[in-house]
């Protein structure tokens, strides 16, 4: 299978351009005549549908929670990143395409990431023109303040709400066409397949959350804005309804799976507190802005918060900025996550399980005063003291690394188009911007990107080339996906085993964690890749789902989840035990520098992983694109 990812010819800072001139157009009378099916409504799902159906087109929009407002977007906190250069201080298009190419650890495609730098710029005016209410300077410009891996302030932000600031400008968009007829929302709706007539993506089958109703729906394409699978870890930092089925079932339906083994670790999160957790809080990267990360430089076992304020400064490890100084606090995600784990390795860390180490805002209070800080954390800090107890005015915040973000995702094209053709991936959903790992306040430019100002050209030239006529959802293709996925929740529902499927969802987790999480090595991966496979096994014999298929049955929705999120940790296994190399967050033991940094192989692994699926229990088979680097030059990266 070659793979063909239509990057356009030319000079770097005219590819989109060209692109975009080069695509075939939909005239507007024709436009009303088309249907798009937009799966996802947070900032790339509720965003594209507000802008093709702006520009005409018939959107019917599917999100499984009661409202597009709960979309996971909302949960974002710390900013959006924007080549605005307000501050004067050097920043520019190319150099946000640099600094996102060089975090990602050089193993994203330069013709993707420089038109992401491209059109951030024109982000920020169309968010402001909606109503977005960053925070202004004095002289009334919008606020930037800086985010890991950039020497520049390019991040802009609403206090620690910026996802929720954001996601509400793309549903009040969304919401005017639905007013006006253009966009049909169905709300509590999970997709459960994609449907395939004449190999085009022409539909979908979906269940309707509350009745159990298993519909299918038609359209002339299909858009997946579905986020990411970070949840296959079970504790993450994700809402608890973020999952994969809807890019799992593309792909078992065609759809080519890229680099699965690309997680991002979130250096700064609440570290885990028991076993009664069912997720993680995220604290943002922000906060790295004014906070000093810290541990004893003498093992202290127990160290509470509160203790540490008398600590005197000569017997504190500031470990982040010893080891960079050009960058300190501020380095990548991956960086401030591996040397986290590494001093907690070491028995340096704080906090009741040692698994945690110290971000303190003292000299930052001292320095700006308290309401200086609280008017940019303050949120972050109250909610902090609401989940812990522990004051961050007075005294450190406890964090540790967490699982947060998934760089891979569905293969794409340019166009944000799949191998299946009408079938597109938009956002976390798919693999293309951030390479091994994504530069804080980049995600939230991704989807914004994709949705606004990628989708409405790119699916025209699709759209211009097949007929306007619509297809039947009484066609047996369609009538085929409703049986089977209607025997798939049957088969379900009638194991009745003695686990549950959380039992399954937290012994998955801690398998994917401990083998496949920050630290792998192969024979750990070969361990993981056995016990996934019995832990599959066993759920298909053994689980427990209560209740029936014809209501709302929360137990049936996870079940659903956690059997994709099952067959996707093989996938993942499988995509990190091919590549054995360290690079971005994945830290393979067998490949280090000198001084314990990830140490990549360019010359083996500068290529996107595209892996098919073959059938169910058969071997996926791994399909690669090369990366090819004609603008930057591939060095080691460093922060120091």
């Amino acid at each position: 299978m070659k793979l063909d990812s239509k990057i356009p010819e030319g000079p770097l800072a005219e590819k989109w351009t060209k692109h975009k001139f080069n695509l075939k157009l939909v005239n507007p009378a024709n436009k009303r005549k088309y249907d798009v099916i937009i799966v996802g409504t947070g900032l790339a799902g509720a965003s594209a549908a507000a802008s093709l159906a702006e520009l005409g087109y018939n959107v019917k929009a599917f999100c499984f929670q009661d409202s597009p407002r709960r979309a996971h977007s909302i949960a974002a906190q710390g900013g959006i990143n924007a080549a605005k250069n307000y501050q004067n201080d050097g920043d520019s298009i190319y150099r946000l395409f640099y600094d996102t190419i060089k975090g990602g650890d050089y193993r994203a495609r330069e013709g993707n990431v420089y038109r992401l730098a491209e059109v951030s710029v024109s982000i920020i005016d169309q968010c402001v023109a909606q109503g977005v209410p960053f925070a202004r300077e004095y002289g009334g410009l919008l606020s930037n303040r800086s985010f890991g891996g950039a020497q520049v302030s390019r991040t802009f932000y609403a206090r620690g709400q910026t996802g929720q600031q954001l996601l509400l400008g793309a549903y009040s968009a969304m919401n005017r066409q639905i007013a006006n007829g253009k966009v049909k929302m169905y709300n509590r709706t999970e997709m459960l397949d994609v449907v395939l007539v004449d190999g085009k993506a022409r539909g979908i089958i979906t269940r309707d959350l509350l009745t159990g109703k298993i519909e299918a729906h038609s359209a002339h394409a299909v858009l997946l804005c579905t986020g990411g699978y970070g949840n296959v870890f079970y504790l993450s930092t994700n809402a608890k309804g973020s999952n994969v089925t809807a890019a799992w079932r593309a792909h078992k339906k065609g759809a080519l799976f890229g680099n699965p083994c690309y997680t991002q670790i979130h250096p700064t999160c609440i570290p885990v507190s028991g076993d009664h957790q069912s997720k993680l809080t995220l604290m943002s990267e922000s906060l790295r802005n004014d906070g000093r990360v810290w541990v004893p430089k003498v093992a202290r076992p127990g160290l509470r918060a509160a203790d540490a304020v008398n600590i005197p400064e000569s017997e504190r490890d500031y470990f982040l900025e010893r080891r960079y100084p050009s960058f300190g606090n501020l380095v990548p995600r991956d960086v401030a996550s591996r040397n986290a784990k590494m001093v907690c390795d070491e028995g340096k860390g704080v906090g009741p399980t040692g698994l945690a180490v110290f971000l303190d805002f003292t000299d930052a209070i001292k320095r700006d005063g308290k309401k200086t800080i609280e008017a940019k954390y303050g949120n972050l800090f109250d909610m902090y003291q609401q989940i812990t107890g522990d004051n961050p005015y007075e005294a450190p915040m406890m964090i540790f690394p967490a699982v947060h973000y998934t760089m891979g995702g569905l293969w794409v094209d340019y166009n944000l188009m799949t191998n299946v053709p009408g079938l597109y991936a938009l956002g976390e959903a798919n693999f293309s911007d951030h390479g091994a790992n994504r530069l804080g306040a980049s995600a939230l430019m991704q989807g914004l990107a994709d949705g606004y100002f990628v989708i409405p050209y790119t699916i025209g030239d699709y759209l211009a080339g097949m007929s306007n006529e619509k297809v039947s959802i009484d066609r047996p293709e369609f009538q085929e996906a409703i049986k089977q996925t209607s025997e798939r929740i049957n088969k379900l529902l009638t194991i009745k085993g003695k686990k549950t499927v959380d039992e399954f969802h937290r012994e998955l987790g801690l398998t994917m964690w401990e083998y496949c999480g920050m630290s792998r090595n192969e024979q750990g991966l070969k361990t993981a890749k056995k016990k996934i496979q019995e832990i599959k096994a066993e759920f298909w014999s053994n689980v427990n789902v209560l209740g029936s298929g014809n209501e709302l049955n929360m137990e049936l929705e996870k079940a659903n989840r956690v059997a994709d999120f099952i067959e996707l940790g093989e996938l993942m296994v499988d995509d990190a035990l091919s590549r054995s190399e360290s690079c971005g967050g994945h830290f393979r033991e067998e490949s280090a520098t000198e001084d314990g940094e990830a140490r990549r192989k360019d010359d083996e692994f500068t290529y996107v992983s595209a892996w098919e699926y073959k059938g169910d229990n058969q071997q996926a088979v791994l399909h690669k694109e090369p990366l090819v680097f004609e603008n930057v030059k591939l060095t080691q990266r460093s922060y120091k």
